[in-house]
């Protein structure tokens, strides 16, 4: 087999290092302005990655600082891809996800107790 290149492009590099489920998503992310490669925006996904770069980019509901190890060959298995970075910023844990609002009881009557308040209403006018 041949060796890892010395260059990757970015968008292929995050979709080997699995950070995007596709490469297609990794690149709308790269070109919608969201990426730094060391610290400078980068706009187009055909711009090339080194070992020692560092790339700052949102991920779900965190903000990733990665520094690139080195260049894949393939998209390979969970453990192959972590070797191709070092998380400089891991995600800090977080603690249980806010629960959808519940019904409280209140809201929109049911018949009943409308028919109830009706009958109210009723007593009052007579």
């Amino acid at each position: 087999m041949a060796d890892a290149p010395d260059k990757l492009r970015v968008d292929k590099w995050l979709w080997h290092a699995r950070f995007f489920k596709t490469r297609s998503i990794a690149a709308k992310l790269v070109s919608a302005g969201k990426l730094r490669v060391n610290g400078q925006p980068i706009a187009k996904p055909a711009y090339t990655v080194s070992p020692e770069d560092v790339l700052t980019f949102p991920q779900a509901r965190d903000v990733r600082v990665v520094k690139v190890i080195a260049m894949g060959e393939r998209r390979g298995p969970a453990l192959e891809a972590q070797a191709l970075y070092e998380d400089l910023a891991p995600p800090e844990p977080r603690g249980a996800e806010p629960q959808a609002p519940r019904y409280d009881g209140g809201g929109r009557p049911t018949k009943k107790d409308r028919r109830a308040w009706q009958q109210t209403r009723s007593d009052m006018v007579e």
